[in-house]
């Protein structure tokens, strides 16, 4: 009966659990069942809001600003070389590297021995001209008077044959006389032939005289610049630069011994491309003396001076492109030629442009505006001028609406944003502000849920957040970036 008894409970309990799995399987297969055939509910989409920055764009009148690099030169440059070789026997103090000069100074003295003896051997030989010179001309003066005698000779010995010719006619005189007053009277004109073949060789040898002057005159101006040539002088008042001798050194002719400079009359030359050079041109085609300013950024100090553009270069230069500029600087302390600057020229004035950030411009030429509901539309412009990290911009319906300043790929038109306009944003975003723990939730969700942030920079973000009081610009970054 015991067996009996536990069989019977055994197979009742075995009933029991196999009723039990079977209702298992039903209840289970019914859950899918009715998982499978339910209809699925979408949860509600919630559009996302960008913050972006914003501006005002105004239409102003604007002096555009070009801005290039140049060199600083000396308008007057002065080499100074020998013209005559020899050995340096004096040194002014100031020729040094660096020394200021006054005009009219004694640089350099080269041994001036040789060039005063030629001088004296020409100041001779001016001597032996003139003398030869005053000599032809006394001797010249005799041969004259030589000449007027012989011929009043002539005239005396003519008028005696005509006398014998007339007794001779009248039967006075007898043929023989007349012949020997006819032959006194032709070696008469004879003499005054040979006297004046006499003055013509005495005013042969004045003019040979003549021409001695001249060329000892020469000789002796050469020589007198021979010996000038030995004393180098300075020519205005200027600095040297590129000094190299020293006293009792031996030099060549022409050879370069110092620069001088003026450091008073400086320009600066700049290469600026051809589109630049033709915002510079005036009406006529003419170059217009457009204001420069020019800066020098040594070691912090930053020095300035002020000039105007000048002239331009006469070509554009053997492998260069664009137009090499000159502009002339007013007072410039603490520039040297050979600096290398920034130059910014002020070119003539752009009416009825916007400024705004270059980030605002699209590469194909648009803005985003913000329409009356915050959402974003584009609108194309006219890209006037580019300077430095801003643009001036021109378009229909531009004045007075506001424009994104940073562009993003996730931004376009119809997108919905939350403007951050200047002037407000240090009210609306302060520096250190409090969230509320849902937003803080939230703005921890979306950095641990960036996969592509490195893993430093999220513990770092994370800590932060956890902290009483977040910097503003770190909530501002996460919800502009992730579509808070």
């Amino acid at each position: 009966m015991r067996f009996l008894r536990q069989s019977m409970m055994g197979l009742f309990l075995a009933s029991l659990t196999a009723a039990l799995l079977l209702y298992a399987g039903h209840l289970i297969f019914g859950a899918i069942d009715a998982q499978l055939n339910a209809e699925r509910k979408v949860p509600p989409v919630r559009e996302r809001v960008y913050a972006v920055n914003v501006v005002t764009a105004e239409l102003q009148t604007v002096a555009p600003e070009l801005t290039a690099f140049g060199r600083v030169e000396s308008r007057r440059t002065l080499e100074l070389r020998t013209a005559a070789g020899g050995r340096i026997v004096q040194l002014s103090e100031d020729f040094e590297e660096g020394g200021a000069v006054r005009a009219g100074e004694v640089l350099v003295q080269i041994d001036p021995a040789d060039a005063q003896a030629a001088l004296d051997r020409a100041e001779a030989d001016m001597m032996d001209a003139r003398a030869e010179e005053r000599d032809a001309g006394r001797a010249l003066i005799l041969v004259q008077d030589e000449l007027q005698a012989t011929q009043d000779q002539a005239q005396l010995r003519e008028r005696a044959f005509q006398r014998q010719v007339d007794l001779q006619e009248r039967g006075v005189g007898t043929a023989a006389t007349v012949e020997t007053a006819e032959l006194a009277a032709v070696q008469a004109r004879q003499t005054v032939i040979s006297r004046r073949q006499a003055v013509s060789q005495a005013a042969a040898r004045t003019d040979q005289a003549a021409t001695r002057v001249a060329r000892a005159q020469i000789a002796l101006d050469e020589a007198r610049r021979d010996l000038d040539d030995t004393t180098i002088t300075a020519g205005f008042d200027g600095i040297l630069q590129s000094v190299s001798l020293v006293q009792g050194r031996l030099v060549s002719a022409n050879e370069k011994l110092a620069d001088l400079v003026d450091p008073g009359l400086l320009e600066v030359a700049f290469r600026v491309s051809t589109a630049q050079y033709a915002r510079l041109l005036d009406g006529d085609g003419r170059l217009l003396e457009a204001p420069v300013r020019v800066r020098l950024d040594a070691a912090g100090a930053g020095l300035s001076a002020e000039g105007r553009v000048s002239r331009a270069s006469g070509a554009a230069g053997d492998g260069q492109t664009g137009r090499l500029v000159y502009a002339s600087l007013g007072l410039a302390p603490g520039f040297k030629p050979e600096d290398f600057v920034t130059v910014h020229v002020t070119e003539p004035e752009v009416r009825a442009v916007a400024r705004v950030p270059a980030s605002a411009l699209g590469v194909d030429s648009t803005v985003l505006l913000l329409d009356g509901k915050d959402r974003l539309e584009t609108l194309p412009v006219e890209l006037v001028r580019r300077q430095g990290e801003d643009v001036l911009i021109r378009g229909f319906g531009l004045e007075g609406r506001e424009v994104v300043t940073g562009r993003t790929p996730l931004l376009g038109a119809g997108i919905k944003v939350r403007p951050l306009r200047q002037g407000a944003e240090a009210q609306v975003l302060p520096e250190l502000i409090e969230l509320t723990s849902e937003r803080r939730a939230r703005l921890m969700a979306l950095v641990e849920g960036n996969s592509r942030m490195p893993t430093e920079m999220k513990a770092k973000m994370l800590q932060q957040l956890a902290e009483a009081k977040v910097p503003a610009r770190l909530v501002s970054r996460i919800e502009s970036r992730m579509g808070g």
